[in-house]
């Protein structure tokens, strides 16, 4: 029997509607396959900044991973490649502490160990703790009050469950309210502002930088620009939050609660007229005009640039990048290129651009990462001059590819001008290498 990969074309999926998404494209209705978390070897706890990473985004914290050996292995293995090694520590459960849970008994003893070990006490101690204790039903926030008062530091959770990927809480908005928990009420500064979503800065040209001091704000924190506990500590003196990832709207919610910070919700969109809508309702929110024209027009320049000397070009754009999957097609079909193959996780949010692309380009197919028939995809099947995102370089090892998913976080007109340089750039190079 032929074995077929599973894809839908725009069109189908838009006539469908967002409530008649295929089984074949959601993955709690099937066994899975992690080809993104495979390349990338991006578990939630992994490369780039999974949960482990991410639980250290507090200055001065340190982390206990509570673990089988085997995740204990590939962290030892990351936190060597990332520098981190010192911040790390470990408790391994054998296989009695997986089935009766015993190891939790000695989680304050070892925080306390941990503590004491050290030369400089930490601000923090992040318990990163794994899908065993989900499913032992543990709770964590209990464990971690009984370790705060016993070694007299802060304690606080890191849920590295894979399996909750896809629930209400997933491990990297979870990681996220712990991470701003320790935060505690200040008198608020007017002119201090937090970006909140990243653990990497974002590029420094991002013109947001720019437009927040030209409307008067003197300090803009972001966690991953703190350079010890107190600057950190000082994030609750900001006068507002800009939410700048979806995933950090649980943190947000959490410090308006507790510490009386609103937060703007802003998107990292390619659609260049977007971006321009977006900074208008910005600057309506805040009761003023934001003058974007300078980086409309650099964007601008960069898009159109890349369009004359490269019209109408194909690409196939996976989940594996700094940005959304089906806006992105969405934006670059409007700036008069074609998308092919989009592979991405089709939710009932994205509807909205998967609609607009049906519109535009009804025969772009789309496939889902997750699906176990991807085993099967013909790398030599779509039609492709260049692909954005590991996963796209995968499928397509023969064209042109961007990555996009560097650390340092690109957004609004600058993430867009660099976008379309990298695509110049890589074009240019292939172009010069077939002329030798």
């Amino acid at each position: 029997m032929e074995k077929e990969v599973y894809y839908i074309t725009a069109a189908e999926l838009a006539e469908r509607g967002r409530d008649g998404i295929p089984d074949e494209l959601q993955s709690s209705k099937h066994l899975i396959y992690s080809s993104p978390a495979t390349l990338s070897f991006n578990s939630p706890g992994a490369q780039g900044f999974g949960v482990k990473r991410a639980g250290l985004a507090v200055p001065g914290s340190v982390e206990l991973l509570v673990a089988p050996g085997c995740c204990g292995r590939n962290t030892t293995m990351l936190s060597e490649l990332g520098g981190y090694s010192e911040r790390f520590f470990y408790l391994l459960m054998d296989d009695t502490d997986i089935v009766t849970g015993r190891h939790l008994n000695k989680i304050s003893k070892a925080v306390k160990e941990v503590v004491d070990s050290l030369e400089e006490r930490p601000s923090a101690v992040m318990i990163c703790i794994t899908c065993v204790d989900a499913l032992l039903g543990t709770d964590m926030d209990r464990v971690c009050r009984k370790a705060s008062d016993y070694a007299g530091v802060p304690v606080l959770p890191c849920y590295m469950y894979a399996l909750t990927r896809e629930g209400r809480v997933p491990p990297m908005t979870a990681v996220r309210k712990s991470v701003y928990s320790l935060l505690e009420k200040r008198e608020k500064k007017s002119t201090t502002v937090n970006l909140l979503g990243e653990f990497a800065p974002f590029l420094d040209d991002t013109e947001l930088y720019e437009i927040l001091r030209g409307l008067g704000v003197k300090k803009i924190n972001e966690i991953s620009r703190c350079k010890d506990f107190e600057e950190y500590l000082s994030m609750a003196e900001a006068n507002f939050n800009l939410v700048l990832n979806p995933e950090c709207r649980l943190a947000a919610e959490d410090i308006r609660k507790r510490l009386d910070i609103p937060g703007i919700e802003l998107t990292r969109l390619y659609q260049i007229d977007k971006i321009h809508r977006q900074y208008e309702l910005l600057g309506g929110a805040l009761g003023v005009k934001i003058d974007d024209g300078k980086y409309y027009e650099a964007a601008m320049e960069a898009v159109e640039r890349f369009s004359q000397k490269y019209p109408e070009t194909v690409f196939a754009i996976g989940e594996c990048l700094n940005g959304g999957s089906f806006e992105l097609a969405l934006a670059l079909l409007r700036y008069g290129h074609h998308v092919s193959e989009i592979y991405g996780t089709v939710s009932s949010e994205n509807f909205i651009y998967i609609k607009k692309i049906a519109a535009i380009s009804p025969d772009t197919r789309i496939y889902t990462n997750l699906s176990p028939t991807m085993l099967y995809y013909d790398c030599g099947e779509g039609k492709a001059d260049i692909t954005i995102g590991k996963d796209a370089e995968y499928y397509h090892p023969n064209c042109v590819n961007v990555p996009w998913n560097q650390e340092r976080q690109p957004f609004g007109y600058s993430g867009l001008r660099h976008l379309f340089e990298e695509l110049e750039e890589a074009m240019d190079k292939t172009a010069e290498g077939r002329t030798r």
